[in-house]
């Protein structure tokens, strides 16, 4: 007789089906495990005799063949554990043969039979309601495999005994109760910052609409400040991005205890991340940060700091929203609808620009470091603006009245307008004006005679692409918002045009 228990493998949070085949026939003792399995599921052979044995079970000395079926997928992982020892105790007969049939089961094993916690949990769970399954995991996932659905079926042993008795009617497990993880209170705020109103100004549509933006200033002007503070001004996530965000951190591991957060994601990775730490990859293809961001910010601090290759990857997840991983036998993609938020200094000595400061090199020194950002990267960012030195006069001056709730109410209500206007053209998964197809921020964009002129001889003395032009209306589209205004006036446009002029010590223009 052959056990069949169901499992998944992992292509990105993408959950695929596997049948675990047990079967135990006559012939020299053996343990073999087949179907592409990698070091951790070969080494489960060891974990599941001693749990076994733990348990007060023991293996007959026979031949026993586990096949992870297809066997052409690639397994990876330790949790496929527990399904490989339950489909062993069915096949001796500790467990009756159909007691598993509506389960999907996966976790890992202590040697001493306790179950132990897995990524991938979250992803699992959603793919058994999907195919009206349960779920059986370890006691630590719990909470997080019951965000599912409230009905599902799910059990969380914290043994193999444990789910054991339940099953013989000599125990009960309670179902787990979903838990999301109360955020740290935060102390940061916008009424710290002293001055650079522009920049707060900046850093207000920035949030409105999701759009990307870079800083440039002088080391201490506050950039890193300013960037910190982005998350007090943006709204909670909503259902559907916690249950999106969650995924991706259930896989990569950032789920304590089986909660969830409700907290926007905010990465920022030091700059010499490589390749794979920020789009994703290794032998797993696990995410990198730009996934982890997902629904939140991606902040890249001393920008042309980082690779020029690690940057230019950022292109198309900035376009896409989705990160695409490739390898020779299979392709994982992962959401990233991230706002990438960066700062840096003018030139490498930091200070260019700045009145009295002569550099040595002249204004080469800014140009040299400034060209290790290429065009089409600059071209996808919408804000960039200029931050500069913070005097002792403004520090000496009594913290500002309005802090980040204020501003906050702002940005909420002018991104209730964004998500009805959309919702409205039969886009509801369009929430910012930044996500908005450019097709689309033409028909909702109708900036005045007046605006449309002053539009129109700015896009030809700078130049502007076509993906520029587009940014640019998304931008004005955002400061109606916040303003109320039914379409962008003038004073939209030439504020949206003067985030995208800089000056000739700053970021040139794409």
């Amino acid at each position: 007789m052959v056990a069949h228990v169901q499992t998944v493998s992992f292509q990105g949070v993408t959950a695929i089906p596997v049948d675990v085949q047990v079967q135990i026939a006559p012939g020299l003792p053996a343990f073999t495990i087949v179907g592409l399995p990698d070091k951790a599921v070969a080494e489960s052979r060891e974990r599941v005799r001693a749990a076994l044995t733990a348990s007060g079970l023991a293996l007959p000395p026979k031949r026993i063949t586990i096949n992870l079926a297809p066997a052409d997928l690639p397994k990876e992982g330790s949790h496929f554990d527990l399904p490989i020892a339950l489909g062993l105790m069915v096949a001796i007969g500790a467990l009756p043969s159909d007691c598993l049939d509506d389960y999907l089961i996966l976790g890992e094993l202590a040697l001493d039979g306790r179950t132990a916690s897995v990524v991938g949990v979250l992803p699992a769970a959603i793919a058994a309601n999907g195919r009206d399954e349960g779920l059986i995991c370890p006691s630590d996932c719990g909470p997080e495999a019951a965000w599912a659905d409230p009905d599902m079926s799910i059990l969380a042993p914290t043994s193999l005994i444990s789910l054991a008795n339940h099953f013989k009617g000599q125990q009960v497990l309670s179902r787990p109760k979903a838990a999301i993880r109360q955020a740290k209170d935060n102390k940061l705020n916008l009424s710290d910052i002293k001055g650079q109103e522009v920049a707060k100004r900046a850093l207000e549509v920035a949030a409105s609409g999701g759009h990307n933006m870079v800083m440039v200033g002088p080391p201490g002007s506050g950039k890193s400040m300013l960037a910190s503070r982005l998350p007090t001004i943006l709204p909670p996530l909503t259902p559907k991005e916690l249950l999106d965000v969650s995924m991706i951190q259930s896989m990569a591991g950032l789920l304590p205890q089986g909660q969830l957060s409700n907290a926007r994601p905010f990465r920022s990775p030091h700059h010499s991340a490589s390749m794979a730490a920020m789009v994703g990859g290794g032998a797993r293809a696990k995410p990198g940060e730009v996934a982890l961001a997902h629904n939140g910010i991606l902040f890249l601090d001393e920008l042309p700091e980082f690779s020029p290759q690690v940057l230019d990857s950022l292109r198309q997840p900035i376009e896409s929203g989705e990160v695409s991983i490739s390898r020779a036998n299979h392709r994982v993609s992962y959401p990233s609808q991230i706002q990438l938020i960066a700062a840096m200094n003018p030139c490498r000595c930091g200070h260019a620009g700045e009145p009295g400061f002569v550099c040595k090199r002249g204004p080469r020194c800014a140009a040299d470091y400034q060209a290790r950002i290429s065009g089409p990267l600059m071209d996808r960012i919408d804000l960039r603006i200029e931050v500069p030195a913070v005097s002792a006069t403004d520090l000496m001056l009594p913290p500002p009245k309005e802090g980040s709730k204020e501003v906050a109410l702002r940005v909420a209500k002018a991104r209730a307008i964004q998500k009805e206007r959309y919702s409205a053209k039969g886009r509801p998964d369009v929430l910012t004006n930044a996500q908005c197809p450019a097709s689309l921020i033409e028909q909702v964009t109708i900036p005045s005679e007046g605006a449309m002129d002053l539009l129109r001889l700015a896009a030809t003395s700078m130049s502007l692409s076509a993906r520029g032009y587009h940014r640019v209306l998304k931008v004005a589209r955002t400061l109606a918002d916040l303003a109320e205004r039914e379409q962008p006036g003038k004073e939209d446009i030439a504020e949206a045009l003067s985030y995208r002029m800089t000056s000739s010590t700053s970021l040139t223009m794409a």
